[in-house]
């Protein structure tokens, strides 16, 4: 074990003041201003930032060059980059110079410490971690050679996963794409020829509200009927399909407000704040006063339904009213005019289309999730020792990804 002191140089960086002095900057630079921002939006390689510093900005802050290892050290805590550019970092990170280890070895330890230092970091107007607590950390040392095989092996995972990410974001690019064409009719399926129809949604289905029992009142909470609120949405595994919820109330709950129970396969959509986030619930639910919900006739597919109010999010929130909180109102919902295809047969086949595609991105998403946690379980076996890499080059000795 050595500190990390004892391995390179730490240290912080430094702003020019005042910050919002335009001398500072210049677009026209070749040395970026490293903000936390731009940390955030990247993984392992930085190679862009939003700002790039004047000369006059370069010589009242830190300059880092590029191929070096930095780590921020306040808000977002502990996440560590390697710069592929030159840039200039303020008091919120720290850079690591005079490396007497491998430099993607110990970006890999650094990762490994986020969680840890994230907890550690003092608070104030935000978190932040101090040099002296990087300085004094023990981390483990292998010799160079097996320190290059443990960067190369979490590498190749790291390159995976940028590969399945990249198809991730090529299948929503193609799903966007066919749902502008399918949801507005200008492309048409095989086999469909009957002209689209324009109605308001108080046709498509009875809009219905949500409520919220007395919260003082314990009778009225944790009973057999789920209570949805938009948290409920956002934390979906399922990209639309609403199972359950994180509350639930009882019947006499339910007849003491103006909640309503919604049948399965109803649309549910957020009308409070955050506009048109919806969901398909598969069982019976109630919900909290910022939803508007559809039971959908007979005659309109709801989840046809649910992929072209995904689409009208923009045209919803232009209706929305109120001075504490946009909320669009249930008269104003219904009012909502759709063009729609007049068979129920053409709305099902185009949401078939759009959820095989969906199906298709949540297994990438599903795979993603799995090769992170291999690469989490070999960062835990190779950079504490438990499991060694005996010979540059060979197998590593960790599951098996494949390509």
């Amino acid at each position: 074990m050595s500190r990390i002191g004892g391995l390179a140089r730490v240290l912080r960086g430094a702003s020019p003041r005042p910050i919002d002095d335009p001398k500072w900057f210049d677009d026209e630079s070749s040395t970026g201003w490293l903000r936390i921002a731009d940390v955030t939006a990247t993984d392992k390689y930085l190679n862009a930032t939003c700002q790039k510093l004047s000369q006059a900005g370069i010589a009242n802050s830190r300059l880092v060059l590029g191929d070096s290892l930095v780590m921020s050290i306040c808000a977002t805590v502990g996440k560590p980059i390697i710069t592929r550019m030159n840039v200039c970092i303020h008091d919120g990170f720290v850079v690591f110079n005079n490396l007497q280890t491998e430099r993607e070895y110990l970006y890999y330890v650094l990762s490994s410490l986020e969680p840890k230092w994230s907890k550690q970091g003092q608070t104030g107007s935000q978190m932040n971690l101090n040099t002296g607590i990087i300085n004094s950390t023990p981390i483990p040392i292998p010799p160079p050679p097996e320190q290059l095989a443990i960067a190369e092996a979490l590498s190749d995972v790291d390159k995976l996963l940028e590969s399945v990410d990249a198809l991730i974001a090529k299948k929503q690019a193609i799903k966007q794409a066919a749902m502008q064409e399918l949801l507005t009719g200008r492309t048409r399926l095989p086999g469909f020829t009957k002209k689209w129809v324009t109605k308001p949604l108080s046709e498509v289905g009875d809009i219905r509200s949500g409520g919220t029992p007395d919260t003082a009142k314990t009778q009225f909470w944790d009973g057999s009927l789920p209570w949805c609120t938009p948290t409920d949405i956002t934390r979906l595994c399922d990209r639309k399909k609403l199972i359950d919820t994180a509350r639930t109330i009882s019947d006499e709950g339910l007849h003491s407000s103006s909640a309503e129970i919604i049948p399965p396969r109803s649309l549910i959509m957020t009308s409070r704040a955050t506009i048109g986030e919806c969901a398909i619930n598969l069982v019976p639910v109630t919900t909290n006063q910022g939803f508007k919900n559809i039971v959908t006739f007979a005659g309109t597919d709801v989840e046809f339904l649910y992929y072209l109010i995904t689409t009208q999010t923009s045209n919803l929130a232009s209706l929305c009213g109120g001075s504490t909180f946009l909320e669009i109102g249930k008269k104003q919902l219904g009012d909502f005019t759709i063009t729609v295809p007049k068979t129920w047969d053409e709305q099902h086949a185009i949401a078939s289309v759009l959820s095989d595609m969906d199906a298709e991105i949540t297994g990438l998403e599903q795979r993603r999730d799995k090769i992170l946690a291999i690469k989490g379980g070999m960062m835990q076996q190779l950079l504490t020792g438990r499991v060694r890499l005996a010979e540059p080059g060979r197998q590593p000795a960790h599951e098996h990804v494949a390509p």
